[in-house]
């Protein structure tokens, strides 16, 4: 089981994140987004986490040129991508909210992974509502699998439950404000996933 914590914006949030076992790291790309971070803040901040941890680029609508470069430049294992982003040279893994149809990236043989999130409610959201779905619907998808949106210690137990993924991701819900995290509920968080 990988366990993801999305909108990393600063050094102290990352390093809680990898001290409580998390798997991955999350920066967000997303100019609109709340937990937005210049590719030179996330350069920074990944040049202080270890290895074995991945950091995740979240890429929303990016051109294939531009996502090489900010992933190369801010030192990224992955690409989460939203929209009609594309990129290369990297692990990818496709994001796709519910509400969607998630065929293409299942057919997608460059897509490692398929991440679920929640419908959106505007054309503006890309994750990070902190609203759940039907868990059930990631179940045997035949690609791995992670589940996001409205993820925290008190139901990641039965989403792992009723989906069975490869991974999980939370963001918002282990949040004190946009963008800064409550290292408490992330600990909580990091434990009820890795011990459901």
């Amino acid at each position: 089981m990988i366990v993801k914590i999305c909108g990393i914006t600063n050094r102290d949030d990352a390093l809680a994140a990898v001290d409580a076992g998390a798997s991955a790291i999350g920066f967000n790309f997303y100019r609109d987004s709340p937990r937005y971070i210049a590719p030179s803040g996330a350069a920074l901040i990944a040049e202080k986490i270890p290895a074995s941890v991945w950091k995740v680029g979240i890429f929303v609508n990016e051109n294939v040129d531009s996502a090489a470069r900010i992933a190369l430049n801010a030192g990224l294992d992955v690409a989460q991508l939203y929209g009609t982003s594309e990129a290369r040279g990297i692990r990818l893994w496709r994001a796709c909210r519910t509400n969607e149809d998630i065929a293409s990236g299942l057919k997608d043989d460059l897509v490692e992974a398929l991440l679920l999130d929640a419908p959106q409610q505007s054309e503006e959201e890309y994750g990070g509502t902190g609203r759940t779905f039907d868990w059930s619907r990631a179940k045997g998808l035949p690609k791995k699998t992670i589940i996001a949106g409205g993820l925290d210690a008190s139901n990641v137990g039965q989403a792992i439950e009723e989906a069975q993924p490869w991974g999980v991701d939370a963001c918002s819900r282990l949040e004190k404000s946009p963008g800064l995290k409550d290292h408490d509920k992330m600990r909580e968080f990091i434990k009820a996933a890795l011990n459901p």
